[in-house]
């Protein structure tokens, strides 16, 4: 493996960490009192997970998140809605999220799912006044910064160069 090729990954993780960090950041800072700098970091995370070392592999790992941010989104805006919260209501939310992964055949999403629930939990617990439905939704809309970020980074890469030709195309993910 060439040296570029050994570097091409950690660079496309760190610029992808400093894009989504820059926009989750800012994207937050337009909800007075709803922590900018957990919103950098969410975005940052989703970055950082999503980011693969192919298109195919990012594009795969984008839907996951999203679709695992948007069911821990939902079934913390319930539970934060109907409870304040509390670490073992925080474990029986997860355990739902999980299981409605399970249940609607997608148990891939859970572990992302689970982790979408703590960010939100925690979140809360910083701000008990924080609304939960809008707290839940922040969290999945910076979620999906960070993934949008990884996805459009790994698109406009260059494509690495292998001894038989490009390793993907241009257009295909």
């Amino acid at each position: 493996m060439r040296r570029a090729e050994r570097l091409r990954l950690p660079a496309q993780i760190a610029l992808a960490a400093l894009l989504a960090y820059a926009l989750g950041f800012a994207f937050t800072s337009l909800f007075p009192g709803y922590l900018p700098k957990i919103g950098g970091l969410w975005s940052a995370i989703s970055a950082i997970v999503v980011t693969q070392g192919s298109r195919k592999d990012t594009a795969s790992s984008a839907s996951l998140r999203l679709l695992g941010s948007a069911i821990g989104a939902i079934t913390s805006a319930v539970y934060l809605t109907l409870l304040p919260f509390h670490p073992i209501g925080m474990a029986v939310t997860i355990f739902a999220t999980v299981l409605i992964c399970n249940l609607i055949n997608v148990p891939s999403h859970g572990r992302l799912a689970a982790i979408t629930v703590i960010v939100i939990m925690v979140t809360a617990s910083l701000d008990p006044t924080l609304s939960p439905g809008l707290n839940a939704l922040l969290r999945f809309v910076e979620s999906s910064i960070g993934t949008g970020v990884a996805v459009l980074e790994v698109r406009l890469w260059p494509a690495a160069a292998t001894a038989s030709g490009p390793s993907s195309s241009p257009t295909g993910p």
